[in-house]
């Protein structure tokens, strides 16, 4: 088993991964569409109302001839605040459904064998996206392993048990609601151990960008490292912290660390690093580590 540096993505129609997998956080693409519908119907208003609209700036406002410009200024920034907005609809559609599977192929296709991975963990499971695609990897392998996914929530595992099933995988998947922050698995237990768009989630009540939270998502990485076999590979594509994350890999002396080239997912850039845990961690002269959490 190692880290492979080509990957084949399979194409795949976005109304299939839709009629499996649904739509999550569909609130707040509902909240993007309305806010670009309603700035889009404003910009209308002030193109056929424009000289009332003028008028209402000059008599409240007393500018005169600026009226025109305010009223046209006013204008263009509906008009292209709604165009944004539609755009940052398409791209966190396009994100949570195409780009979140074609990266599940692609971080499928890091792992060089397949065929000899007895256990694999998707950590933040969801509604099994990346989860499913290792499972699909597994049935193609003829491999005889399982992978399990973890969830905070368990609402969502009993829907992804159901989008196996849908893909025709439940016999190599299995679902389990637990803490992210101290898996519920013992050390050195599974070959691989992926996670898709999930760790910059933890700590957001601290805020994304404190200290708090940046130590959270380390605990979480920790956990990864710790449940990962020796000469087991890791896979993690997420957004926005990634050098944090090679830098924590780094200090725990992961070998094979890769990162890919820059994508962008949900407005921001995201990238897949990839990572393998060696046979034995040597702290410092003579020394070996046997506790990888954080």
């Amino acid at each position: 088993m190692g880290i492979k540096a080509n990957t084949v993505t399979t194409k795949r129609e976005w109304r299939q991964i839709y009629a499996i997998y649904g739509m999550e956080q569909w609130q707040t693409l509902l909240f993007l569409l309305c806010h670009a519908i309603f700035f889009s119907l404003s910009s209308v208003v002030f193109l056929f109302y424009f000289d009332p609209i003028c008028a209402f700036f000059n008599s409240f406002l007393s500018l005169g001839a600026a009226a025109r410009f305010a009223a046209g200024f006013s204008g263009a920034v509906l008009g292209i605040s709604a165009v944004c907005l539609f755009f940052a609809a398409g791209n966190f559609f396009y994100s949570a459904l195409p780009l979140h599977y074609d990266m599940a192929q692609r971080m499928v296709g890091s792992v060089n064998d397949w065929s000899t991975v007895k256990t694999a963990l998707d950590i933040g499971c969801g509604r099994g996206i990346l989860l499913n695609a290792v499972a699909t990897q597994l049935k193609k392998t003829g491999s005889s392993g399982r992978v399990v996914g973890l969830d905070r929530s368990k609402r969502t595992t009993l829907s992804t048990l159901r989008t196996a099933n849908m893909e025709g995988v439940q016999e190599y998947v299995t679902c389990r609601e637990g803490d992210v922050r101290s898996l519920p698995f013992g050390d050195n237990y599974f070959d691989v151990v992926v996670s898709g768009v999930f760790f910059h989630t933890v700590g957001k009540e601290y805020g994304p960008r404190t200290v708090e939270a940046a130590a959270e998502r380390m605990r979480v990485l920790g956990e990864m490292v710790r449940v990962l076999k020796p000469d087991g590979v890791g896979v993690v594509w997420d957004l926005m912290h990634v050098p944090e994350y090679v830098q924590r890999l780094q200090d725990l002396k992961m070998e094979d660390i890769r990162v890919s080239e820059r994508v962008t997912a949900f407005m921001v850039s995201s990238h897949i690093v990839t990572f393998r845990k060696p046979s034995q961690h040597i702290a410092g002269p003579g020394e070996v580590r046997l506790d990888w959490r954080c």
